[in-house]
């Protein structure tokens, strides 16, 4: 049995400032790094969620991947709009950065399967993808955001990923 795609991204979460670049120096995790990161992390779990709003076989996890899509779609506007208005210009994640190789690999996993399979799988990655997400807020973004209204923003959509990681929660103990 090969390991999950969203193992490595709680590995790669926790490692951030080091996974930042594919240099062997870690580069400092600044707030053009962390709107990068946060832009890109919006875009994959809008691109999983709109998958299983369209694969998944339980109407549940259907509308929980609908409402996924739409929610990260809204933090990303408002986060893109921060950032224009703050003068920040995201740095982009490269393609030998971890969490986009897990994302891609997470797709590749999900669109290999249907039914109740897919359901699992998509469930348990959106737990595990948020957890990793909540602790590389706390632990990493938080501490080294310079920007004070762009600290209270990710402050303020924190809630949401502690939400929707309870949602998949949820669904998983339902089926």
């Amino acid at each position: 049995m090969t390991r999950p795609p969203v193992l490595a991204l709680a590995a790669a979460l926790l490692l951030l400032p080091a996974a930042a670049t594919a240099q062997p120096a870690a580069r400092a995790l600044d707030d053009a790094a962390i709107v990068g990161i946060f832009d890109a992390a919006n875009t994959w779990d809008i691109a999983t969620g709109t998958l299983a709003a369209k694969k998944a076989h339980r109407a549940d996890v259907k509308a929980f991947g609908a409402m996924l899509a739409r929610d990260h779609k809204s933090v990303q506007a408002q986060g893109r709009a921060l950032a224009g208005k703050l003068h920040v210009t995201p740095t982009p994640v490269s393609a030998d950065f971890a969490l986009k190789q897990d994302y891609e690999a997470t797709m590749k996993q999900l669109a290999g399967l249907s039914g109740a399979a897919f359901d699992d799988a998509f469930l348990a990655h959106e737990v595990a993808y948020h957890k990793a997400v909540i602790d590389a807020v706390t632990r990493s973004f938080l501490p080294a955001i310079s920007n004070a209204e762009l600290k209270a923003f990710v402050q303020k959509v924190a809630p949401a990923f502690a939400a929707h990681m309870a949602a998949a929660e949820n669904l998983q103990q339902k089926k």
